[in-house]
């Protein structure tokens, strides 16, 4: 039987899609996380080879007509010693195919439509805006991690927050639901004065890793909902600077596809919320997974753009 796989690498999680030419799944494999920026090398590739051999554990390897790997952290495999250790672990599946490496926004953006060109944003722990022309990143805002940027993501919000109830602990201890629930989280139980818990905040705050100001951006989606300013500031400039992005990356009247993706541009976020509101007239879409996408580009790699769209359906 012929077939194609995607496979959608992340820093938490791997997952794998094998479905036949007519779009019907035929298998699924999961493994740990394969960004190369956050794991060895050899366990990234070693955790896509073990999704993929999940996936396609009742079919044969070498009907494999084409296999999109959509990969956080892809840019590290321009690096030829990094690419061959990739492309040597896939070679021991025995693939009828060289596997493809995309971007994970490719494949994410892909997940959510057949359309060939639109705008992929990704707003979760980082952010990062991408262009889509013929299915491929064609321009980039943002990503630059969180030591250059990373504005409107959930670690800028966090340090927001945390920057906000500094500023507010040089005249008073503040008393607002955002500014007790940061003390209350980085501190845990706290009765010191002003003075005090302010040089305890900064101790805390670079006591640890600075990606987990992260943690900080739930309690302001929470106080956001019971109109603390503070929270309201902060989500409202989050909403700015991603609809910055966005049109950073489309022309002003275009009505292509914007596709979003992350807990902080999620549905059921504030941030997500108004950001809808903001974009309204353009076709949005939440992607969760972009093992779908990836699959289907496979599809297209074999078929092209008339491809069928992946079913939850399986065969047979």
């Amino acid at each position: 039987m012929s077939y194609v796989v995607g496979v959608d690498a992340g820093g938490t999680g791997t997952r794998a899609l094998a479905v036949d030419l007519d779009g019907f799944r035929l298998g699924r494999g999961a493994s740990g996380g394969a960004n190369p920026n956050s794991h060895p090398f050899e366990v990234a590739a070693a955790r896509i080879a073990e999704a993929i051999t999940e996936a396609i554990r009742d079919l044969d390897p070498a009907g494999c007509q084409a296999c999109v790997v959509g990969m956080a952290g892809s840019s590290k495999l321009t690096d030829p010693e990094v690419a061959a250790v990739f492309h040597d672990t896939w070679a021991k599946i025995g693939l009828g195919c060289t596997p493809r490496v995309i971007t994970d926004q490719e494949a994410a953006f892909a997940s959510m439509t057949s359309e060939p060109a639109g705008t992929i944003l990704v707003a979760g722990t980082g952010s990062i805006a991408s262009r889509i022309e013929n299915w491929k990143a064609a321009k980039v805002v943002g990503g630059t991690g969180w030591l250059l940027g990373d504005e409107g993501s959930a670690y800028w919000m966090g340090r927001e927050a945390v920057r906000a109830v500094l500023k507010l602990l040089e005249t008073h201890v503040p008393d607002g639901p955002l500014a007790q629930a940061v003390l209350a989280e980085a501190l845990g139980t706290f009765t010191e004065d002003r003075e005090t818990l302010r040089a305890r905040l900064i101790t805390a705050a670079n006591a640890e890793q600075p990606i987990r100001l992260a943690r900080f951006a739930p309690l302001v989606s929470a106080a956001f909902e019971v109109d603390d300013p503070v929270a309201v500031d902060i989500v409202y400039r989050t909403v700015d600077v991603l609809v910055e992005m966005i049109e950073a990356t489309r022309s002003a009247e275009e009505r292509t596809p914007v596709v979003l993706i992350g807990s902080v541009a999620g549905p059921d976020s504030p941030v997500g919320v108004l950001l809808r509101q903001r974009l309204e007239g353009l076709p949005i879409h939440f992607s969760t997974e972009g093992a779908t996408g990836a699959v289907w580009l496979a599809a297209v790699d074999v078929l092209g753009p008339s491809a069928p769209r992946p079913s939850e359906l399986v065969r047979g």
